[in-house]
Order: structure tokens, then sequence, then C-alpha cells
């Protein structure tokens, strides 16, 4: 992959494991491309991947994306755009192998290189998969190196998109600013069309019909680390700096978002409106990465069953103490190590259809013997079905034991990986830690969280102090969603839940989130994050909030320890409740 002076157009044709099968044709067919890439990997992915390798040592890749490749792969040879995936997942050479052998029956002269170093299992001797989060450098190994499809195993999702960058515009490590662009274009594609309108929150302005297919974003990419965020013309959804936001806050932290090449600081990230679906961002700044790299791991945590009763008309909470003070004294004699009961009142007075009328009680149950929970349990539950409340039965009967996963973080030194380009030639490249290469005098990024609450972070890029509140005024009790939208997401037992007034709306908006929604109002507006520790960090530029809230996922989303386990909903939840909104906000 040759330096050149105009930009380079990266798209996204998968945002995880399931996506839309036919976006890899979409993006190939639809306008011009330089680089696709794919991202398959979340933390459950990782864990799933990892139960398909114990029964087949050959498996641990996503084999849809070999799916793909053999209806596409003519067709991106034939236009000249390079393939970079972590579709590899815990096999990217196993992947790789793959794909020669599938160009080799389908007559087509593919360069296939991938990237190896993460898989750290060896030192982890109880989990089921330890995976390092590596940059983007032995991704732009491969591609210097000619290949046309890049497999890796766990990077960091933006390093799908580093590493084409720096491939193309000769960058180095230490060159953090032109990174830290590259990181935030990359963090806008990872997840697809959430940045052209899908998951919007405020989706429902533009019409359903907006919204019904949207199409997969693109970064044009300049040597600077500046981008564009766009889309092939005539495809669905939309793009606006409210799509961008909201992609940029997803799945974040602080204002320092750290990475394996480098901290980019979301604070210093400038959107504008270039034109119709298009969103210029500028103005990253970069720092050094931490001293350490992230390493995920996923076990196995045990067994868990669950069976939900309906609970129909008159007398709810009695209905739901009957059966539950029955269940219990039926496991007495084994009880499971971990029974949770949640009564949810989706039920309504003089209701006019049955389903309406009804309430639902769930019990989950988790145990390390899938005895416990299996058929100890739908024994129990289903001989009730007789001498239990009136008009009892369940949504479906309970089976098995389902194991279930626990994710955590551990962090080593950049020294305990190595990362290695694997060309297409079979050549074997080391690639330097980020940390080998630091530039001279250059300071450590902070490893603890920005402070809560204070617009100041520490470092050399203060944010401007907080607007002036806004004076006594009216004010009407409303949705907080009229006012802002909000985005959220999972990370392991973590949740984070941005939220932000939109470009067009009044500087008066963005004075009257910063100062009505502290961490303390937060924990009230939602009351099953009270006890949790909820850390705000405030993005002046994004006019966004971000917060942090700890645990409240348990062990992560391959656990199911909540209604909603990725917290995906949490926002819109926060979007839905009543505050004192100003009425010239309204």
């Amino acid at each position: 992959m040759t330096a050149g002076a105009g930009p380079l157009r990266i798209g996204n044709f998968s945002g995880f494991y399931g996506d839309r099968f036919d976006a890899l044709r979409e993006m190939l067919t639809g306008g011009e491309v330089d680089v696709l890439t794919g991202d398959y990997l979340a933390e459950l992915t990782m864990l799933i991947l990892g139960r398909d390798r114990l029964k087949d040592p050959a498996a641990g890749y996503a084999r849809t994306f070999l799916r793909q490749l053999e209806d596409c792969l003519g067709l991106a040879h034939e236009r000249g755009v390079r393939l970079v995936t972590n579709a590899g997942g815990l096999n990217p050479a196993g992947l790789a192998d793959a794909v020669r052998e599938l160009a080799g029956r389908l007559g087509i002269p593919v360069r296939v290189a991938h990237v190896e170093g993460d898989d750290l299992t060896a030192d982890h001797p109880h989990t089921l998969a330890a995976h390092a989060y590596l940059g983007g450098f032995g991704i732009a190994e491969c591609l210097r190196a000619g290949a046309d499809v890049v497999i890796t195993g766990r990077v960091t999702d933006a390093a799908l998109v580093t590493g084409p960058a720096a491939a193309r515009f000769g960058w180095r490590p230490g060159e953090y600013d032109r990174l830290a662009g590259a990181v935030a274009a990359g963090h806008v594609l990872e997840c697809g069309p959430q940045a052209t309108g899908g998951n919007y929150a405020f989706f429902a302005e533009r019409g359903q019909g907006a919204v019904r297919r949207p199409g997969f974003p693109i970064a044009e990419i300049h040597a600077d680390g500046s981008s564009v965020i766009t889309k092939h013309p005539g495809t669905g959804g939309f793009i606006d700096v409210g799509t961008v936001t909201a992609q940029l806050l997803y799945e974040t932290g602080g204002a320092r978002y750290p990475g394996p090449d480098v901290t980019t600081r979301l604070d210093t990230v400038r959107l504008s409106q270039e034109g119709p679906d298009r969103v210029r961002i500028e103005g990253v700044r970069g720092e050094a990465p931490p001293p350490t790299l992230k390493v995920g791991l996923n076990r196995l945590g045990g067994f868990r069953n669950e069976v939900v009763f309906v609970l129909t008309g008159l007398d709810i909470e009695a209905k739901a103490a009957l059966v539950r003070e029955q269940l219990t004294d039926a496991l007495a004699e084994s009880p499971p190590a971990e029974v949770r009961w949640d009564l949810v009142r989706t039920d309504r007075a003089d209701a006019d259809t049955e389903e309406t009328a009804s309430a639902l009680l769930r019990l989950v149950v988790r145990d390390p013997d899938e005895r416990t929970v299996g058929r100890a349990l739908s024994g129990a539950a289903i001989e009730l079905a007789l001498a239990s409340y009136p008009g009892f039965h369940v949504l479906a009967p309970p089976g098995k034991g389902t194991p279930y996963g626990v994710f955590e973080d551990v962090y080593v030194p950049h020294g305990a990986v190595d990362h290695v380009a694997v060309l297409h030639d079979g050549r074997r490249v080391p690639v330097l830690s980020a940390r080998d290469t630091l530039v001279p005098d250059t300071p450590d990024t902070p490893d603890t969280p920005d402070t809560p609450d204070v617009p100041d972070t520490p470092g050399d890029l203060p944010h401007p102090p907080l607007p002036e509140p806004l004076p006594p005024a009216p004010t009407r009790r409303a949705p907080l969603g009229l006012v802002a939208g909000a985005r959220s997401g999972d990370k392991g037992g973590n949740a984070n839940v941005g939220v932000w007034v939109r470009s067009c709306a009044s500087d008066a908006a963005w004075r009257w989130l910063v100062h009505e929604l502290t961490a303390d109002r937060l924990r009230e507006l939602l009351p099953e994050t009270r006890h949790l520790p909820v850390t705000r960090h405030v993005l002046p530029n994004l006019r966004a909030l971000n917060f942090v809230i700890e645990g409240i996922l348990g062990t992560g989303v391959a656990s199911q320890h909540r209604f909603d386990p990725q917290a995906k909903a949490l926002g819109e939840w926060l979007r839905s409740r009543h505050l004192d909104i100003p009425e010239a906000l309204l």
C-alpha cells in the first residue's frame, strides 16, 4: 500500500458477528472505496469462539466471513479493494489459510496476510480465552508488503482503520495527533450503521423510512488525521453531527480514550456538518499510549437457567409471593448458588386484553453444577402447574442449564506480547511496541480515570470552564429525551451512558444539561445505579456528558446479569425519565 496525497476511503461492512450478510457486496458495488473493514469481535463473541474451539481446534474464527468472500472475493480483487478484518478471532492463521484455500478454489490471485501475538491463553490456564488488544501497526506492515486481505485476531476496533491509514500515509509510532484522528474515525466506523442512523435517539424525527435499512459508513481519511464520515450515495439512513456524536460516545469512558498506539483526547474532537451525509472530524489530539495493554479474559462461570411466570389479573403481589415460596421450598434440599427474582409489572387495571392484564415474574438461577439449575429447577417449576396461583402458566418451560461466561480485564506490559505481522509470502515481521518507540520527553498518560464532575482533566489540554447556569425560569415536568440524546453500551461489567444536546439546539440546552445532569442526579433517575460508583466526564466540544457506571452488568454480558445484559437501552431509559426542564427548551 503506497503513500498517496488524496484521502483514503475506508468503509465498514460488519459491526458484529451476525451483521447484515450482504453488506460486503453493497459496499463493493455502491461506490468507490480503497479499503473495507469488518469488525466481528466483541467480549461475548470471544467466548462463543472459545467454546467453538473446544469442540474443534481448527475453529475459532468467524465462519460467516468466509461465506461472504465466496460471493465477493472476486469482486474485491477486480476493484482493487483491500479487506481488513478481525474475523480471525482466536485463530487468525486458520482463517488466513481458509481464505487462501477459497481463493485457490475460485482461481482468484489474492495475497493473504495475518497478524499474531494477541493470544495469551497459555499464560492464563484457567481461562477459555485470554487475548490482548493489539494496535494497528501489524496491519500496516501487512498492507505495506502488498497484502490484499489482512486477517487479525483481537485488535482494538479502531486498529482496523489506523492500520490502513498508517500504511497509506507512512505514519510511524509517535505521530499521536494523526493516529488519534484515525482512532476517532475508526471508532465511528466500527459499529457500521450505528453511524448512519441505526439505533439513533432521534430517529423518529426523520421518519421510520429513513432508517428502515441504513447503509454502512465510510471515512475519508486525510494525511493529517482529519476525516469526513459519509456513506455511499443512495443508501439508506443519514449522517449528521448527531449520529457521529452518538457513536463517538458509544462504549467509551473519560476524555482520554486509551489504546495500544495512542491515547485519543475525545475532548479535542471537533465536528462540523460539511454537507448532506458528510460530517468532518478534526482537531483531534493524541498522547502517548498507556504503559500496559488491556487483556480480555473469558472463562466459564457455571450454568444458569430461568423461568418466567405469567401472573394475570388481581392479587399480582400475592401470586408472586406464593410461587416464590413454593419454589424456594422445592429447591431447599440443594439450593442454587445464586437466585434472583424480578417482578415486572406490565399489567394494567381493567385491561381489554389478557396480555395487558398480566405481569411477569422472572426467576434466574446460577450454580457451578448443571444439575442444580437443570432438571431440579424445571421439575420443581412444572410440578406447580396444578398447585399454585390461579391462572398459572409460564412463557416457556425451563430446559437444561446452559453455560454462562465471565469476562474480566487484566493489564500486561507491552513487552509481554509478541506482536507479529505474518506477510503473504510467509515472512514474519516483529512489530515494535508503541512503548519502545515513544517520542522523547513524552509524558505518560495517566492510568487513572478523569476526576468525576470536574471539567478540567490533568494534562496540557484543560477543558474550558463550564458555561454559566441558566437563570431561574419557568419549568415543566417532561422527559429528558425531549432535550437530549443518549447512547449506552457495555464494557465488561461496567456500562457507559453518553448524553448530548444536538448541534442545532441552543447554547441554553447545553448550559442546562451540564449543570442539571450530575452523577447524583443520574443515580436518582436510574435507581438501579443508586448504590454503584458513577463517574461523570464532561466533553464540551461535543456538548456531551459521559457516565461510567461500575458493576451494573455483573461479570459481563455473557453472565446475563440483568434484563438488558449489554446496557443497550440504558440510555433510552434515562431519556424517558422526567425532570423539571425549562419551558424555553421544550
